[in-house]
């Protein structure tokens, strides 16, 4: 490995959708720190002021489980009122060394076709127009870091691939990724064509972006040459599918926060507390590009595959933890059927289509914190919205608070019980005492020093504008 995500544990970080969890053993010396950077070259498109990503896993979004589908869908997704969709790979898939019956989209075939399962061309290129019709914006999943065993890069470029002692083609180094082939980005023929190849999509389809694939078992060189390639077409979004400051100097518009996401689901456990959440802000606003927006999410689709149910994961403290991710610095992500309470752990590798229950009381709650985020211009994300600051209580290692406000005097107050037992506090600093309007019940709200209680895993979002 040539990078570590600061502070995640390398079966984590290379939890990628290629293949299932993996654990993985690397030499002390392998293991270099993260660099922090605090500057940035990256200008984000102006679209993604207030964005919020909505993925969706194509294979399983619908009985039909085809692009067709998913545009049949598009008003339901805008009335979320989310921005971009991110759709996992959308190429033909491997056959040889295949897991499953359908295999892993993740072992790709060609990057510049499209899987027939998912429809044709032409069908993509309706649902990018559509969803531009909807004023959304449309990335695609990209795997640079390995292929099918049967890409027609195997026979024709063998150099493009990387060795093992014997001198044979090898799966990425210490995964279980057996049914994928390793890329070397040491060769420049490959980098042309991989760059080339991301142009394409952006060239002929007209779509936005992209999500890259572990992001960080790439060279950080190839992805800053890939910037400035795809905004000569067009301003473009990149989210990178790792943890590390360097990839927002020249590249990457957004980033996993694994970490926000390993701290809350510790708290739902009780092992962590809200201090080591605002340690986690701490880091961010210290050791990041103050434009890198860090993807917070409770759901997505290596977690609910391999590491279960959400509902489970989180249990009462699943809608605290959806509050945060959309209220906290960053940029929030809804997986596909999250909205709608979806319990079902997906298949992998098979069809296996999401049950849909879009009256359950969370689709509710996503909808309205969607319209809270594009509301509250201090809720935007980095790069335009206001910088968190922690409001200090006298219980500091239950009760997690925070305020974002401008200049103008718009703000908005967030309070959380981070724990499974009633809570009373009191503010003693940081917070201004003026009247906030309750953004659940609409109620007006002063603040003053009187103690305070929530009920466990209770919070409550306040708005001054």
């Amino acid at each position: 490995m040539r990078a570590i995500l600061h502070l995640t544990a390398l079966a984590v970080l290379l939890a990628a959708c290629a293949s299932e969890p993996v654990q993985v053993e690397a030499d002390e010396g392998e293991i270099q720190p993260i660099r922090a950077v605090t500057t940035s070259t990256v200008t984000h498109p102006d679209w993604s002021r207030d964005a919020v990503i909505y993925q969706i896993n194509t294979r399983q979004y619908s009985d039909a489980g085809t692009f067709k589908a998913v545009e049949a869908d598009l008003d339901r997704i805008q009335a979320l009122g989310v921005d971009i969709l991110w759709l996992m790979p959308i190429h033909p898939i491997g056959e040889a060394r295949r897991k499953g019956e359908l295999g892993s989209p993740y072992a790709v075939r060609d990057y510049r076709g499209v899987n027939p399962e998912l429809g044709t061309e032409d069908d993509f290129r309706s649902l990018v127009e559509a969803v531009h019709a909807r004023d959304m914006k449309i990335i695609i999943d990209w795997v640079a870091n390995h292929s099918s065993w049967d890409n027609w890069m195997i026979e024709q470029h063998p150099e493009w691939y990387t060795r093992n002692a014997d001198g044979e083609m090898q799966h990425p180094t210490g995964t279980d990724w057996l049914d994928v082939a390793e890329l070397d980005f040491d060769n420049e023929a490959l980098r042309d064509y991989m760059r080339e190849s991301l142009a394409y999509w952006v060239e002929e389809f007209d779509i936005d972006g992209y999500r890259a694939d572990v992001a960080g078992m790439v060279p950080t060189s190839f992805w800053n040459s890939v910037r400035p390639r795809l905004d000569r077409v067009k301003p473009v979004f990149m989210l990178a599918e790792w943890q590390q400051p360097d990839l927002h100097e020249h590249a990457f518009d957004a980033s996993y926060a694994w970490r926000w996401k390993e701290i809350m689901q510790g708290i739902a456990r009780g092992e962590n507390t809200a201090a080591d959440l605002a340690g986690y802000y701490a880091d961010y606003q210290t050791q990041w590009p103050a434009n890198a927006m860090r993807m917070a999410y409770t759901d997505n689709h290596d977690q609910n595959t391999w590491d279960g149910l959400t509902q489970e994961i989180y249990g009462d403290a699943y809608e605290t933890a959806i509050v945060l991710s959309f209220t906290g610095e960053g940029i929030p992500l809804i997986y596909n059927g999250q909205e709608c309470d979806n319990r079902n752990s997906l298949e992998f590798f098979e069809r296996d289509p999401i049950e849909w229950r879009c009256d359950d009381p969370v689709n509710g709650l996503f909808k309205r914190l969607v319209q809270l985020k594009t509301d509250n211009s201090v809720l935007h994300n980095a790069g335009w919205g206001a910088r968190m600051r922690m409001v200090e209580t006298d219980n500091a290692l239950n009760i997690f608070s925070f305020i974002r406000q401008d200049d103008d005097g718009n703000a908005v107050l967030v309070t959380a019980n981070l724990s499974n037992t009633p809570q009373s506090f009191t503010y003693s600093g940081g917070v201004p005492a003026v009247e906030y309007k309750d953004y659940e019940t609409g109620e007006r709200v002063g603040i003053d020093a009187s103690q305070q209680t929530l009920p466990p895993w209770g919070w409550t979002v306040r708005v001054r504008d």
